[in-house]
């Protein structure tokens, strides 16, 4: 897994190109009563969107680019080689300069799958990190990936079932690589999550913040949460 330091390699981290917002055509956030699978069921709802471009890194100098290689929990923390970080990589996402990365255990990679993770170290709660699972050919139903993805996230299943709103979308980039997206709308928190599915693995990349620092930091969060997307042959 690439790891970050105050002196970046530029074979791990390189600093964004600037590209425009591609807007994206939200559902209206919808209000549902608990219980969790009545929530799910009922505020799932369906828009499919057509970018003219894969979600892209549209950052300034104030992120840098993170290249994830998602490796299997058997090969983490390997030693051997010179492998260049940016040539394996699997994934990208942006990261904000000054966030610190939180060094992710093998136990803990190889049960619910996270890969990498960054946060703010003046309020460590706000953050966002990557989870994967091999053996995933295609996307199932929106609702039955959200429930799969909050097994093994116990914070995510109380965001859930506490939830205020819960929005999804589908979107598709220009290679025809679908894209769900999940904004939750909890008490005390926000989280902005994006699925997807490439080389045979599940990807998801979260967002979270306390609500202060949601109302605070929302343009930036969003924009690392529309910077995630996979990379090199499917």
């Amino acid at each position: 897994m690439a790891t970050l330091s105050a002196s970046p390699s530029p074979s791990i981290l390189s600093s964004s190109t600037a590209n425009p917002k591609t807007p994206y055509l939200k559902t209206p956030l919808l209000f549902f009563p608990k219980p969790l699978t009545t929530a799910l069921t009922t505020a799932l709802a369906t828009t499919t969107l057509l970018l003219t471009s894969p979600p892209s890194s549209i950052a300034s100098d104030a992120y840098n680019v993170y290249y994830g290689t998602a490796a299997s929990a058997a090969n983490y923390g390997g030693y051997g080689g010179n492998s260049d970080k940016k040539a394996s990589a699997e994934y990208v996402y942006d990261v904000p300069d000054g966030w610190k990365e939180r060094l992710v255990s093998k136990v803990e990679k190889g049960t619910n799958g996270t890969d990498s993770e960054f946060y703010n170290p003046k309020k460590r709660q706000e953050k966002e990190y990557l989870t994967f699972l091999a053996g995933f050919r295609q996307l199932a139903p929106k609702d039955v990936i959200l429930n799969n993805l909050a097994l093994s996230d116990v914070e995510l299943q109380d965001l859930i079932a506490g939830a205020d709103s819960l929005v999804s979308e589908e979107k598709k980039d220009e290679n025809g690589q679908l894209y769900y997206v999940y904004e939750i709308d909890g008490i005390g928190k926000h989280s902005l999550i994006a699925v997807t599915c490439a080389k045979n693995k599940l990807y998801a990349h979260f967002v979270n913040a306390p609500a202060p620092e949601w109302k605070r930091d929302e343009d930036t969060l969003r924009h690392i949460h529309e910077s995630f997307k996979t990379v090199g042959s499917s």
